[in-house]
């Protein structure tokens, strides 16, 4: 007798196929059989007719590392149909190291508090090396399958000490020592090793403003971690430097295939910038000759929506860029920042700096920042360039002016990507383009895209841009091949992961980001989306119903249900 039985639905494999009417038998957590009519023979059955059976999908860019330690169900992924998850993306992971350390390298890159990160690290690093952190994973009971990267900011400052990964190069011996570490940390089933280059990210605690470790590192050290993954055929993720285009060279450089074997690189990200809105333009080029003509094997990956970001006074990733951005950044108090701004030169210094148009990744363009709350309520809604116009100041002044006079009081938000349909789709249609970078799990006072493969599908729909079938293996057997897991497919033998969508409710808009109190970050402001509980029917993982119509189960996050995947070779 099968444990579930899945009746009348129309199936989509995963692998792009056109879909099928049929039922599907699972047993044991895994799927049975696949078929036109099963018997009803099953302790229970769920009538699916006008609805859709997909795999869950697969979120190939998240944060999750820290949040995976106090709440593993990770709900706010898999409520939005997302059963797959990649951690340890742009250098960042918990794999090894001090936990001091790991705190002060993640603390300010994923915007949660100080006190609580160290909470979660005194909690949960019981491991000393990478294989006895797969082993920790594997007890924890896990919802959302996880796909770990080796992150080379913890190694780097694991092996050199923290202050010597920021000031100097690695000695002969400290290299070979990563090398070492990362080599076994593969073998032992990660499924590749990520690097960073982007000056946005930074460290807190005593080394606070600086960027973080993998930052520091030449190209030497980062063709070694990339010829680990080259020799295994792993995925090799970069955080490009924007600002500097020697970053970019190095990169190709490691990319390269020709006369020998292609390095499996993903890279963030393939946006439409508001900044220049010819930049989009040049992907599809740059990976035909990377691909093809130089035989890479390369990503790039997308957001699947405008990459909209909300920021609190001058607490804002987006001031990271520039160096009075990240000063207001690295104060810990209001009264800081106060002190900042008071102080001698620094409003001339910040003017300059804003209103400089090199080096720019986010457009600072004040009439398209707006503000959502604050003291003034009329404010609510307009830009800051409305408000300045009407009482007669110059934009930038009037900024400064209220950044200086409300600090968090005042919030605001800005769309510095992917706003224009257009590029967007032919960025999410691109064969060589993955769709993912939610970030998930960072920056969640900014940003929360937990619902992106239900965004691709929304637009596919609205647009026809892709067929169901094919935006749906975008978003699941795709990135699973490309990464290597045994997931995103629905067959006979595969772990009955699996989601009930409501077509009918597909035609909804891409849903906006709203803000909670989130229990799990102790009643802490979070971003995050809803409105998918509509179109999401019901999310299944190894056949046990963990989401019904937006309602979350219990059982998530207390029954282990998800596994800690390591790369399948064939």
């Amino acid at each position: 007798m099968l444990d579930l039985l899945i009746k009348n639905g129309l199936i989509f494999d995963g692998l792009g196929s056109a879909p099928i009417r049929g039922d599907i038998g699972i047993k044991n957590g895994n799927i049975v059989a696949i078929s036109p009519a099963l018997p009803d023979n099953a302790h229970k059955i769920v009538d699916a007719s006008g609805l859709w059976v997909t795999p869950g999908f697969i979120d190939i860019h998240t944060h999750y590392d820290l949040e995976l330690e106090i709440a593993p169900g990770l709900s706010e992924s898999v409520r939005h149909g997302v059963t797959t998850v990649v951690i340890g993306n742009c250098s960042l992971s918990i794999a090894i190291g001090a936990p001091q350390m790991l705190a002060d390298i993640f603390q300010r890159v994923e915007t949660l508090s100080h006190q609580l990160i160290k909470k979660w690290l005194r909690k949960s690093i019981s491991w000393q090396t990478p294989a006895e952190y797969l082993q920790h994973l594997q007890q924890l009971p896990l919802g959302a399958n996880i796909a770990p990267m080796f992150g080379h900011s913890a190694l780097r400052s694991h092996v050199m000490g923290l202050e010597r990964s920021l000031t100097v190069q690695p000695s002969e011996i400290e290299l070979k020592t990563m090398q070492k570490i990362a080599a076994d940390a593969l073998d032992a089933g990660f499924s590749g090793i990520s690097i960073d280059m982007f000056p946005w990210h930074r460290m807190s605690g005593k080394w606070r403003g600086w960027t973080i470790p993998s930052q520091h590192a030449k190209l030497k050290e980062y063709a070694m971690l990339a010829n680990l993954c080259r020799q295994r055929d792993l995925v090799f993720q970069v955080t490009p430097n924007l600002q500097q285009l020697t970053s970019f060279t190095d990169i190709l450089r490691m990319g390269l295939g020709i006369g020998q074997k292609p390095l499996r690189m993903t890279i963030l990200s393939a946006l439409d910038a508001v900044h220049d809105r010819r930049l989009w333009r040049v992907f599809s080029p740059l990976l035909l000759i990377w691909n093809q003509i130089l035989q890479g094997n390369v990503r790039f990956q997308t957001l699947t929506e405008p990459f909209t970001i909300y920021s609190d006074g001058s607490v804002t990733p987006l001031f990271e860029e520039f160096p009075t951005g990240a000063q207001l950044n690295s104060c810990q108090s209001r009264q800081e920042r106060q002190q900042l701004w008071e102080s001698p030169g620094f409003c001339h210094q910040f003017r300059q700096e804003w209103l400089n148009p090199r080096r720019k990744s986010f457009h600072r363009q004040l009439e398209l920042m707006i503000i959502v709350r604050a003291p003034e309520p009329n404010w609510q809604g307009l830009s800051f360039a409305e408000i300045a116009y009407q009482r007669q100041q110059k934009p930038v002044d009037f900024f400064m002016q209220t950044l200086q006079k409300y600090d968090t009081d005042l919030r605001w938000v800005a769309t510095g990507a992917n706003d224009r349909l257009e590029p967007r789709l032919a960025m999410m249609q691109h064969p060589h383009i993955l769709p993912g970078f939610t970030d998930a799990g960072a920056h969640v006072r900014n940003l929360g895209y937990y619902d992106g493969a239900l965004s691709l599908l929304k637009q596919a729909i609205a647009t026809n841009f892709l067929s169901p079938e094919a935006a749906i293996h975008r978003v699941t057997g795709e990135p699973a091949g490309w990464f290597r897991l045994d997931t995103g497919v629905l067959k006979i033998g595969a772990k009955a992961d699996l989601i009930l969508l409501n077509p009918q409710f597909l035609h909804q808009p891409i849903s906006p980001q709203v803000e909670i109190l989130d229990p799990i970050l102790d009643g802490e402001p979070r971003m995050v989306k809803r409105g998918s509980d509509d179109i999401v029917e019901a999310v299944y993982l190894q056949g046990i119903q963990v989401v019904e119509k937006g309602q979350v189960s219990d059982r998530l996050g207390q029954e282990k249900l998800g596994n800690v995947l390591s790369p399948c070779f064939d």
